[in-house]
């Protein structure tokens, strides 16, 4: 057979090229839609105490609506509260309420609309151990302030008098960002300890006098994991989730009560009729029996003013939405519901968002 002269190969080729462009321009396509041009996308960031439940609600929310996509990043209270400053997010997350100072420096009022309660926990690792430890808020503000450094030590002895505790050092664990859970625990240290208060204070971010820092509730989650005779603070169900022992705390009436739907609810019933109309509100060491005393409200923080008014009428939805059938969602994972006392004010509050 002849062979074709090169010019011709490259126009055959070329022919053949053209002619399977065509037949693959026919063919049906499988490629995904483009997005719907009313689809709209909320982006939030802040707490890590709220990211299990908040990632369920804004899951679920979707698929009831499935043109709304709410984005959120478990980045500590501190970064959620920066980033609305900055204007870079529509909403932020904390479990500690903005200050007078932050609440100054933002371009429009902020709203806060507590979500769920939670209960921070000391959770340890300590190898061999089986029994429950029992804590004071002075034993964990001695082991937080280095005076308190090895299990064995009588502090604790005399709290769980039976229980065999090894000499080894106690590896203290923080949170290493500014942090809402860490607001929580040290507000909790400063009403029970004076000298804890006096050294160290209460606030999303505090010079810590010993320890190492985990980045969010799951770095210290999995920091104690891995560390033979860790301590941390972390939120209940991360504790939970991770199958990590925490002891019980006494309570202002002088019980140990362990953390639970029922303790931690115990701690928000005496304040749900005297809320503040902002909800900026502390509920560390509540009065009760009953209740756990590390607990805490952690809120969304929501600008009054929305410019875009899909995105406000998207936010305000889902807050009528969360503040109802959301709550219904919260004791699986832990969490505890919103008293009805504090759910009807913050039902009036939404009409503010403008």
């Amino acid at each position: 057979m002849k062979k074709l002269p090169y010019l011709s190969t490259v126009l055959l080729g070329s022919a053949v090229v053209l002619m399977c462009f065509v037949i693959f321009q026919s063919l049906p396509t499988t490629a995904a839609p483009a997005p719907a041009p009313d689809a709209v996308m909320l982006n939030g960031a802040g707490a890590s105490f709220p990211y299990p439940i908040y990632a369920k609600w804004f899951s679920d929310y979707n698929k009831l609506h499935s043109d709304i996509q709410i984005n959120y990043q478990s980045i500590g209270s501190g970064g959620g509260i920066r980033q609305l400053l900055s204007g870079t997010v529509d909403f932020g997350a904390s479990d500690a309420p903005m200050t007078d100072q932050q609440l100054s420096e933002a371009k429009t009022k902020i709203l806060h609309f507590p979500t769920v309660l939670g209960a921070v926990v000391p959770c340890y690792n300590i190898p061999g151990l089986s029994q429950e430890l029992d804590f004071t808020g002075d034993v964990l503000a001695g082991i937080y302030l280095g005076t308190i450094t090895k299990w064995n030590d009588p502090a604790i002895g005399k709290l769980n008098k039976g229980v065999n505790l090894p000499a080894t050092d106690i590896v203290v664990l923080h949170r290493s960002e500014a942090s809402g859970t860490s607001y929580v625990w040290t507000d909790y240290l400063s009403k029970v300890s004076p000298e804890w208060e006096k050294k160290v204070g209460k606030n999303i971010a505090v010079n810590w006098p010993v320890g190492l820092g985990g980045k969010g509730n799951e770095g210290v989650t999995g920091l104690v994991k891995q560390t033979p005779g860790a301590i941390g603070y972390v939120e209940l169900l991360y504790a939970l989730q991770n199958n990590i022992a925490y002891g019980r705390m006494r309570n202002s009436a002088g019980a140990f009560v362990k953390a639970n739907l029922a303790s931690v609810t115990a701690a928000a019933a005496s304040y749900a009729k005297n809320m503040p109309d902002d909800f900026r509100i502390s509920i560390t060491n509540a009065p009760g029996k009953a209740t756990y005393p590390i607990c805490s409200f952690t809120y969304l923080l929501i600008p009054t003013t929305i410019a875009d008014a899909t995105k406000r009428q998207v936010i305000k939805g889902f807050l009528s939405w969360m503040l109802n059938d959301g709550q219904k969602e919260t004791e699986p994972l832990s969490y505890a519901r919103l008293p009805q006392e504090v759910v009807a004010k913050e039902l009036k509050q939404i009409s503010q968002i403008h």
